[in-house]
């Protein structure tokens, strides 16, 4: 069986501080094949209407109704899109468990979660794209970043993303019927998951223990072997893990990196799902 090197590592010990944003999730709540499913609109097009922009967000391990989550969605949507995320952990996120149990031990949970997600997610696509979607719709995919929530105490373990939605992504990349993808400081991914993408790829990341320096070269590399998918690397060097999601906002240079980073996907897809950008091969320039 051939080897299939890890890139983004899966959890492990690391610090992993969090801060709890502030505000209020403009969103509602649906439930689609079974999955609650949080729903941010763009603003001024009826509930009923179906849209021509989708964003499908694959949230980190705390799910699609922590706040954090909520209102990264709800920025999103200010761009013009339909944000839609599951909550493929089925009301089981993991910060319930981390509140009763510091030393709880993350890959008793994460593993069997993933498996579950990975049959849960194909037929809660095709409803989304049933129930909002046109035959013109254009859709893009984010896997989203572990924002860890934090009531002024450290979480003794270390999952960062655009994260357990990673593989999600670059799963849908590997096809050809959405637009273009973005992760944010991923876990969970092996060489081919970028060998096999098709699609313009976003990778947002800083110089993290889950998805290093050595590890974000290797990417760039094998998706660089797919020379008609363009792909955009933005490193946040310096910037503290978690700084997308779960940053201090207090400080205005991680709260510009939030806002940066969301700002960056929301740049991208527009590229691809509004713009119609298409970049020719690079066979050399002339002189």
């Amino acid at each position: 069986m051939a080897s299939d090197p890890v890139l983004a590592l899966p959890p492990g010990d690391c610090c992993v501080k969090g801060f709890k944003y502030t505000g209020n999730p403009t969103g509602s709540l649906e439930t689609i094949t079974g999955l609650t499913t949080y729903i941010a609109r763009p603003a001024g097009l009826d509930k009923a209407e179906r849209y021509e922009h989708i964003i499908l967000y694959f949230p980190d391990i705390f799910g699609p109704l922590h706040l954090n989550n909520q209102l990264i969605m709800d920025a999103l949507a200010y761009g013009g899109y339909l944000v839609v995320a599951p909550d493929y952990f089925e009301g089981d996120p993991i910060f319930p468990h981390l509140e009763e149990d510091p030393n709880f031990d993350i890959m008793t949970w994460i593993m069997p979660k993933r498996v579950r997600a990975d049959n849960l997610i194909e037929p809660w696509i095709e409803a989304v794209k049933a129930k909002f979607g046109t035959a013109d719709t254009k859709y893009a995919a984010v896997g989203e970043p572990a924002p860890v929530q934090s009531y002024s105490f450290l979480f003794q373990l270390c999952f960062r993303g655009y994260c357990f939605g990673a593989p999600d992504v670059l799963n849908l990349t590997a096809g050809n019927w959405i637009k273009a993808g973005a992760i944010v400081h991923p876990a969970l991914l092996s060489e081919s998951h970028f060998k096999n993408s098709r699609l313009p790829v976003l990778i947002q990341a800083c110089d993290d223990h889950q998805f290093g320096r050595a590890a974000r070269h290797r990417a760039e590399d094998l998706l660089a072997e797919e020379p008609e998918a363009p792909h955009h690397v933005e490193v946040f060097a310096g910037f503290p893990h978690g700084f997308a999601a779960r940053g201090d906002m207090s400080k205005p240079i991680t709260r510009w990196g939030r806002d940066r980073s969301t700002n960056g996907i929301i740049d991208w897809f527009d590229q691809f799902l509004k713009n119609g950008a298409v970049l020719e091969p690079n066979h050399g320039s002339a002189m």
